[in-house]
């Protein structure tokens, strides 16, 4: 088995008819790890893997389209798959939000097991070995790299233009990036990639392969492939939900 990375769900900031927010399943032969899951990924979860093998989960940052499944997974390991100590790594900002809501019934203990990371962290789960770096956003958000196998995938989570995949290091073979928008509203301030400016940031890494993701709901998809496409000399997708990709 290889690295994969199925697309749980990929839409921008809210949810899009048939395309759930953020959330990506990262799997390997020693590890299946879900990488942010915002609203509404559970269910194409259970559709890619059974609940009781998820290795870990990982939350780049505390906006609420990329993590707020987090609340509804914990009561499914306490009430219906039963699990525990099942570790969740995320920023601070973010254990904190899910601190806030959650509220453990007297005797039951929490499943998850919350370890708080920032851009310096190095974490391994399984045969995959994950490392961050801080990305162009207004509250604290984490790129990530995954390697296993002797191949890599990187993800920029949210980010301006002000970050690329070089802060992750070389030999990146899958680069997924936020394209949120078009060229035509890169000077309006948005705190997110247009379709150009993510290829430019995985050309600058030499990134073998890109695909565009977080597109707003109202997103041409062949517009930002063709966009992208002007900039990245390699091959170029863009994410939709159910697609699997091997890195």
């Amino acid at each position: 088995m290889a690295l994969t990375v199925t697309v749980l769900g990929c839409s921008g900031s809210y949810a899009a008819p048939g395309n759930p927010c953020t959330g990506y399943l990262v799997r390997s032969p020693g590890a299946s790890v879900l990488l942010d899951c915002g609203p509404g990924t559970l269910g194409p979860l259970q559709e890619a893997t059974d609940l009781a093998d998820i290795s870990a989960i990982v939350a780049t940052h505390c906006h609420p389209d990329h993590w707020l499944e987090l609340p509804v997974i914990r009561n499914v390991f306490v009430w219906f798959v039963p699990r525990s100590e099942v570790p969740v790594y995320g920023t601070a900002e973010t254990r904190a939000m899910d601190r806030a809501v959650t509220v453990m019934r007297s005797g039951r203990s929490d499943p998850l097991a919350w370890n708080v990371i920032d851009p310096s962290s190095k974490v391994t789960i399984g045969d995959q070995q994950w490392s961050f770096a801080l990305t162009d956003h207004p509250v604290e958000t984490l790129a990530v790299r995954v390697d296993s196998g002797g191949r890599s995938f990187a993800f920029s989570s949210d980010s301006g233009p002000g970050w690329d995949f070089r802060s992750l290091g070389e030999g990146i073979h899958l680069a997924m990036c936020d394209a949120s928008h078009g060229c035509e509203r890169e000077d309006e301030g948005i705190p997110h990639m247009s379709a150009r400016q993510a290829a430019r940031a995985a050309t600058k890494a030499s990134a073998e392969r890109l695909v565009l993701t977080h597109l707003a709901p109202g997103c041409d998809p062949a517009a930002q492939l063709a966009e992208a496409g002007e900039a990245f000399p390699g091959p170029v997708d863009v994410a939709r939900p159910g697609l699997v990709m091997t890195v």
